[in-house]
């Protein structure tokens, strides 16, 4: 045992050193994951091998004899899941670090890499459990029974199970289907966020605001959603202004395409000032268009351009801030002077008690009396 142990510190020893470790990028992800699982299955593989079969003669002896045999196959099983993350992970590490055009792509892959390596760790699992489970005479006995009941079993697992299975499903419907992938910007439920998490089972949404909605996969096999990546990273986002309709919008233009110029978020690429509608109480809409290189960057673009246009119309143009425009009927003959308006609206024809007034009211009685 002590020599097996020995043999897999000198294996992590060589590919830690410079000659090794520094040219083989394998070597880290493998050092890093496989060397607990490596110094349990080579002690408990020696321990297993070394085992006297005279020592089974007796109850004790056969039983440390299977425990040492399930101990060797939960080990090994360990260590090839292990090795197969550490594999996967060099080739998640290098898609990471994709930008640009290729990054839709790339998170593509990094999606189907990912659920792939978790069914494939499930299917190990398993098999091992039914290893073990058959290393158990009694159970090894009911194999040829439980062979030939599976598909009735696999009948009411299917049935009792329909939901669970049906989100699974679902998982490698997204994955494989390339409509959801780690990375992207949906929009779900009104809620704006990017995919944190992708499962067989459910889908992590990573918010704004930094929270967390968790959805199971078949929401979005069954639901619509937004999805902003679904082809490209890059967002063109949008800003409203209303206005006076005596803005310049010419100079507002020329302003809007010299601070792009100078943003460093904005990607050099479209952007458009126009005039959208005409609105009912007499304001301009105004449409700013600006394109980013993802949809954070898309946002912190949109909130400077409203603030430095909002700073600009306000100090160089005031006359065309918002203003509402109020007609005002025409002077009545009977009333003069600056009480027209409300007087021609009716607004001074009734007091708050519900009785006509002029310039006094009636008690009770019905005399007139002076006001106070």
């Amino acid at each position: 045992m002590a020599a097996a142990v020995v043999a897999v510190e000198v294996v992590r020893r060589v590919l830690r050193s410079r000659l090794i470790g520094e040219k083989w990028v394998l070597a880290g992800p493998l050092m890093r994951r496989c060397t607990w699982p490596g110094f349990a299955t080579a002690a408990v593989v020696t321990a297993y091998t070394a085992y006297e079969p005279q020592m089974t003669a007796t109850v004790v002896g056969r039983l440390v004899y299977q425990g040492l045999g399930l101990a060797m196959i939960g080990c090994a099983t360990w260590l090839v899941i292990q090795a197969a993350y550490a594999v996967t992970d060099v080739v998640l590490e290098r898609l990471i670090t994709v930008e640009g055009e290729a990054n839709r792509r790339a998170r593509r892959i990094r999606t189907q890499i990912t659920l792939v390596r978790r069914v494939a760790s499930a299917v190990i699992i398993v098999v091992a459990l039914g290893a073990m489970l058959f290393t158990f005479p009694q159970v090894r006995a009911l194999g040829a029974g439980l062979l030939a009941s599976a598909g009735i079993a696999g009948v009411v697992v299917g049935i009792a199970a329909q939901s669970t299975l049906g989100n699974m499903l679902a998982g490698l419907q997204l994955a494989f289907s390339d409509a959801l992938r780690l990375d992207d910007v949906v929009v779900v439920k009104g809620e704006w966020g990017r995919i944190e998490e992708l499962s067989l089972t459910y889908v992590v949404l990573r918010l704004w605001d930094e929270r967390r909605l968790v959805l199971p996969v078949s929401y979005f096999t069954a639901n619509p959603f937004e999805n902003w990546t679904r082809h490209s990273s890059r967002v063109i986002g949008h800003v409203m202004f209303r206005v006076d309709w005596s803005v310049p919008v010419e100079e507002l233009r020329a302003e809007l395409y010299r601070a792009l110029r100078e943003h460093p978020l904005w990607d050099q690429k479209d952007w458009t000032l126009q005039v959208t509608d005409t609105l009912p109480n007499g304001l301009l809409e105004l449409r700013a268009l600006m394109s980013a290189a993802d949809s954070a960057s898309a946002w912190d673009l949109k909130c400077d351009m409203r603030e430095h246009m909002v700073t600009f119309i306000r100090e160089r143009y005031p006359e065309a801030l918002p203003r509402f425009r109020v007609e005002i009927p025409p002077p009545s003959a009977t009333v003069p002077g600056t009480l027209t308006g409300l007087m021609g609206a009716g607004l001074m024809s009734r007091g708050l008690g519900g009785d006509s007034r002029e310039d006094g009211s009636r008690d009770r009685d019905g005399d007139r009396r002076d006001p106070v």
